[in-house]
């Protein structure tokens, strides 16, 4: 009798587990919710097998336990769907994600993507470049010269569409930007500063209107900045020099192009980026493209 008793509880626990209904919910890693934000979610659900994610800017999963990426300022309803069989729930739950003090733009290749500072304290290229990627102008143009082991520059208009063997460098908007040299901008690995024309035709050193470089650089010595500093008549700061001794960069640039922003995510991508192979005017053999948005 205690047999036959404890087999029909046994049977009747396994049918109502089977028939339980999963309920759906989850949690946010509390963390820094500014834009552009990677939130963790842990998945609390019970009963259930599987699950989707909606996460309200027209992304998915059907991870147990994502990570996901918010990359705008703004409310987004998120919704997990927990399954089993054909049975189901739904939890939501609302993000609010800040807009950033800072000004930052994300350059996105085919290497992967760099978040990128721009400086308050160079304000004409800032604003130039702001107009610029908000009108689109950046948008499916080539990384056309990548030197390994210097920079990665891009910006002219020519290069979108640019046949295979055409020369590419010399395009523009039409109009240069003046130089805004400061001693505390200098070229680290991963700096943004502004191409331009050689001293010859531009004495004012003023920038291009479009074109820019990335530093990749190499590794930069305490005798290399003194003999820059030498040359130049200027002092490294001991923030700057531990910089430049711990990424390494471009220090013989200094003063000469202007600094004004700053690959604070995505230093890797330069680098995937530079060892490409190159032609005999440096441009990559396969195109890499670029597009570049404003992080709102």
């Amino acid at each position: 009798m205690k047999v036959f008793q404890f087999s029909f509880l046994l049977i009747t626990a396994l049918i109502l587990g089977s028939c339980a209904k999963p309920i759906a919910q989850f949690m946010v890693i509390d963390g820094d919710n500014v834009a552009p934000v990677k939130v963790k979610f842990e998945n609390k659900s019970t009963d259930a097998e599987e699950y989707t994610w909606v996460f309200g800017d027209g992304d998915t999963s059907v991870a147990e336990a994502p990570f996901h990426t918010f990359k705008s300022s703004g409310k987004y309803e998120v919704q997990l769907i927990a399954r089993k069989g054909k049975k189901s729930s739904v939890y939501a739950q609302t993000i609010e994600v800040k807009e950033p003090e800072k000004c930052l733009v994300e350059l996105e290749t085919t290497f992967g993507t760099m978040t990128i500072l721009l400086y308050d304290a160079t304000p004409k290229h800032r604003d130039n470049f702001l107009k610029l990627v908000e009108d689109g102008f950046y948008n499916g143009l080539l990384f056309h010269r990548v030197m390994n082991g210097f920079m990665v520059q891009g910006g002219d208009p020519k290069s979108k569409n640019a046949a295979p063997n055409m020369a590419l460098g010399t395009g523009g908007p039409g109009y240069t930007v003046d130089a805004e040299f400061l001693d505390s901008l200098v070229h680290v690995k991963g700096a943004l500063a502004a191409a331009r024309q050689p001293d010859g035709v531009n004495p004012a050193k003023a920038s291009s209107g479009s074109q820019f470089y990335i530093v990749q650089g190499r590794p930069v010595t305490d005798a290399q900045l003194n003999q820059i500093e030498t040359r130049y008549g200027s002092k490294y700061t001991a923030e700057q020099r531990a910089k430049y001794l711990e990424v390494g960069g471009t220090p013989f640039l200094d003063k000469q192009y202007t600094v004004f922003g700053q690959v604070i995510e995505g230093l890797d991508v330069i680098d995937k980026i530079a060892a490409s192979q190159t032609s005999s005017a440096n441009r990559p053999l396969d195109d890499i493209k670029m597009k570049i948005r404003v992080v709102k």
